[in-house]
Formats: C-alpha cells, structure tokens, sequence
C-alpha cells in the first residue's frame, strides 16, 4: 500500500476451509483437476486435522509454494516466455521454508519488476511476479501470526462465504491468508484482491486462474476506469479552484497536476478510486454472481445494497440487492462482540498485534457500511469494539471521532480525541490531522 503509482490520461493498457461452494459448472463439479491452470496438490480436510496448527501452516506453505511454481510454469507457457532464474532461485527458497531468504530474493525481484537489466526481463517479471507475490504475502502472514490464529482468522473468511461467492481481500492478511488456506483445501473459492484492479498484470493473472470461472476485467475495462476516475477528478479539481471558498471536493493525498493538457495524479487514494471503479465493473460483467469483500480502503460506492456477512461486507447484488436493516446490523455487533470476547479474554491479548489489529480493521469497516446508511448507533458500537481490539491505533478512534463531529457531539469528541492524545504522543500528527 506504499507504493505511489503515478497514473497519465494519455497512458493505456493493453495488456470455510472446505467450503460448500460449489462451481456452478457442472464439469468442475466433479473435478477440480480440470482447472488446468490451478494445479490441486491438497489433502482433504481430515489428514489436516492430524497434524498441530505449527505443523499444519508449515505444510501448508510447502504445497502452496508447489501450486503456485506449477501455476507460474503454465502461465509462462501460455505467455510464450521461459521463467526468469530469479523467480526459479525464490520458489526453491520457499521450497526450504527459510524466511530471511524468501524475503530477499522476493524483494529483489520486485525491484527487478521495475528496474530489471533489460526491458524484456522487466516485462516478463510483472507478468509472472503474483505467483511469487502470493508465496511471499503467505510465509510473511505465517511469520507475523501465531499458527493458530491464522488458520482461525483464514477460517473465518472462508467460512463466512457463500456457495459460488467471489472474495475480494484487501489488506495484506485479508488477501494471502484466505489465498493460502483456499488453495491448499480445493481451491474451492474464487479468491481476489480488489487493490490490484489497477495493474494490468494482475489483471493478466486473474483471467488466467479464473477465466473459466468468471468474466474477468480487460484491458479495456481498465481504460474505462482510468477515464471515469480522470474525469470524475478532473471536475472536483476545477471546483476547488473556482470556489475555494467551498468545501474541498479532492481527497487529502490525491495530488493532481495538469501541465501542458498532460494529467497526472499520485497517490494511494488515487489508485483504489480506479480500484473502486473496478470492483463495480466486476460486479457489473458478472450480475449472478454474489461477492464478498474484506475491506483495505473505504470503497463508499461498494456500500449501496451492501450487508454484513460474518466478519465480511456481502457488497450488492445486480440481481438480488439487499437492504441493511437495523436487525442485521445488530446481528453482526452480536457476532463481533463475541469474537471480541474471545480475542480480549486471551492471555496472549496484545493490542498492538497484527492478529488483533487485523480483526479491528473489519470491525470498522462494517462501522463504515453502517454509518454509510444512517446506523449511527450501530456505527459507534462497531468502532468502539475495534477500540477494544486496537487501542492503539488511530483508525478507531478517527472514526468515532468523525462520527461523533457528524452526529453533533462535538464535545465528548473532542474530549475523547484529547485522552487519546495524551495515553499515546507518539500519534500527534495523525491526531491533528484528524482533529482539523
């Protein structure tokens, strides 16, 4: 989420753990093996079972690093191109399961898809880099969550998913821990992340895994978004100028420049609105189908005809929209106030780790969908659960601040921002920037 991509108007691309969902065809019903292009190297569920949660992540990871070589072999035969030695060097670290090694050479490679010795070599790269990425994003989770919270937390996600349901993650743990889990179990669901909608590669990467499946986004489809987002931009960055007086309509960090008619715009913000076209565009080329999404960003378009669904957001269906009522927002306070129970009750409680502060993010994004719809009662419990889970952390209580400033409570909001300022200094620049 670091990385700024600096995006032109004139540039083009071309280029639960044994779910129940079943494909819908009726070939792939009967045998998994016949997805070509996603090798099945999994245990049923109950061999699983035998092993200790170390020994299982540790197994895990070995057939995940297989699955995903054999994948990169089949999509650099379809691409015509050899696999680079570098990407060969990585996979057989992975092999060996040593992370300080799996983390150099993986570093290295990124750095290749940007600066690699030869434009042919840094093509190749970007086209074959997700497998290894998967791989990387899967031993680094391993190494940051104790082995059983992951696979709790990965059960959680596939758990949650409906029959024929496509998962969007988001952040780094809602998007490899699922991949990991899901392709050593089947590779039953359709898994994604709506942060690389932007990269043409990724989108390459998909339409390879999944294009018998589902219809995947295009070359064209990006285009489209790039000019929607430009447009869209362009029109709330002519408002500032022209009554500055106003409420700005550019979001903060979305830095925009128009020099000589050439657009340019940096930025994370920037990226998941083309992002957020996209996923919409998803949805769009594929109305039977139902998604589910593990929020990185606030997508405020994803929340129209959007419920909650376990830890996840069920986003609108084309065909069957839904309406968030205050029962099913209840519902799912009830659903993280036992799951918060259960994570504070821990003697291994810590909330400044990834595990707790991975469960807070989802807790805010159903606060964010809730207040999306006028919840506001619904909203201030969700944040003030992943307060409890992250107290730390300013995304919480920024939240429950605006919120609170919204609803009129500008008193016990500022009060509030003032005792988080004071147990935690070391947040002052966020605070302000919050509190202006």
């Amino acid at each position: 989420c670091g990385l700024i991509l600096f995006l032109s108007f004139l540039t083009k691309t071309d280029d639960p753990v044994q779910s129940s969902q079943s494909p819908t065809n009726t070939a792939r019903e009967s045998n998994l093996d016949v997805r070509k292009n996603r090798p099945t190297f999994a245990r049923n569920s109950s061999s699983w079972e035998k092993q200790t949660a170390e020994e299982q992540v540790a197994a895990r990871l070995t057939e995940f690093s297989k699955n995903r070589r054999a994948v990169t072999h089949r999509y650099a035969e379809k691409l015509g191109v050899a696999v680079p030695e570098d990407l060969e060097k990585f996979f057989d670290a992975a092999d060996t399961g040593n992370w300080e090694e799996i983390d150099r050479l993986y570093k290295e490679l990124e750095t290749k898809t940007m600066k690699g010795a030869s434009d042919e070599e840094r093509i190749i790269l970007q086209k074959l880099w997700h497998t290894a990425k998967e791989v990387w994003g899967a031993h680094e989770s391993a190494q940051s969550w104790p082995a059983q919270a992951l696979l709790d937390y990965g059960r959680d996600v596939l758990g949650s998913l409906q029959p024929g349901m496509v998962y969007l993650g988001g952040t780094d743990p809602g998007r490899f821990i699922p991949t990991l889990l899901n392709e050593t179990s089947g590779g039953q669901n359709v898994v994604l992340t709506q942060n690389a909608f932007a990269d043409g590669s990724y989108l390459g990467y998909v339409d390879f895994l999944y294009g018998d499946r589902i219809q995947t986004l295009s070359g064209q489809d990006s285009q489209k978004a790039f000019n929607e987002y430009f447009q869209d931009a362009a029109k709330r960055y002519a408002h500032d100028k022209e009554f500055p007086d106003e409420p700005k309509q550019m979001r903060p960090d979305e830095n925009y420049k128009n020099e000589d008619g050439r657009v340019q715009i940096s930025g994370q913000v920037a990226v998941m609105s083309i992002n957020e076209f996209m996923v919409k565009m998803l949805q769009e080329k594929n109305p039977e189908l139902s998604f589910a999404m593990e929020e990185s960003f606030s997508l405020s378009s994803t929340y129209s005809g959007a419920v909650p669904l376990g830890p996840l957001v069920k986003l609108g269906s084309v065909n069957a929209p839904e309406q968030l009522t205050p029962a099913l927002a209840a519902g799912s306070i009830n659903y993280w106030r036992d799951r918060v129970s259960q994570l504070t009750s821990s003697p291994e409680f810590d909330p400044a780790k990834k595990t707790e502060r991975t469960y807070a993010h989802m807790i805010v994004a159903q606060g964010n969908l809730f207040s999306s719809q006028n919840l506001s009662a619904e909203a201030e419990l969700a944040f003030r659960l992943a307060q409890q889970l992250a107290s730390s952390d300013v995304e919480p209580v920024g939240k429950l601040y605006g919120l609170l400033m919204r609803t009129g409570r500008t008193t016990e909001a500022a009060d509030m921002l003032t005792q988080f300022q004071h147990a935690h200094p070391d947040k002052a620049d966020a605070i302000k920037a919050l509190s202006q």
